[in-house]
């Protein structure tokens, strides 16, 4: 895994430029996982806009991943939802075409933080989970195992969806 400190993130990119930013806000990240109040918190939100840019990834991305797969196994308190959607938000962009390759440099790192994503799903299974972190947990599940259609039809639910599959409208 890419040290916070090595001065070889300036050669990453993301949504921005160069990612020379993103081992602070992954610092920031450490000392505050606990759930946000909403999605324009930081440093969630730096951190979406631009490793996860509307969709689309970029090589930084793939290189935070493990570092924040590693801080949610790490904090024994609640975390935010956003520890497991991003990840797998990350995975399923890379997996339709929306990003580069992984540099090659840190492939295995990331290959082994997409599979760590299920054993963070469990040491979290006894907290309180809102429905953002129940299917933001499944679809981080279901990336670890490959299901990345389940994965990305999980992270597009909200209450309208659920509503409509419940009660079998489906125009």
């Amino acid at each position: 895994m890419l040290s916070l400190d090595d001065i070889r993130w300036s050669e990453l990119q993301h949504a921005y430029g160069d990612a020379s930013n993103i081992p602070n806000l992954l610092r920031r990240l450490a000392s505050s996982p606990g759930p946000k109040r909403n999605h324009r918190d930081a440093p969630w939100f730096d951190l979406w806009s631009s490793l996860c840019h509307q969709g689309d990834v970029y090589s930084a991305s793939y290189v935070a991943v493990p570092h924040i797969v590693k801080i949610a196994g790490e904090v024994k308190e609640p975390i935010d939802f956003s520890f497991f959607q991003m990840p797998a938000a990350i995975e399923i962009a890379r997996l339709t075409g929306h990003g580069p390759d992984i540099p090659a440099a840190y492939a295995d790192d990331y290959h082994r933080a997409i599979a760590q994503l299920v054993e963070n799903v469990s040491l979290h299974r006894n907290e309180a989970w809102d429905q953002p972190m129940l299917l933001s947990a499944a679809a981080a599940q279901a990336v670890a195992k490959g299901h990345i259609d389940v994965a990305e039809a999980l992270l597009n639910l909200d209450a309208h969806w659920i509503a409509k599959i419940n009660s079998f409208e489906f125009d």
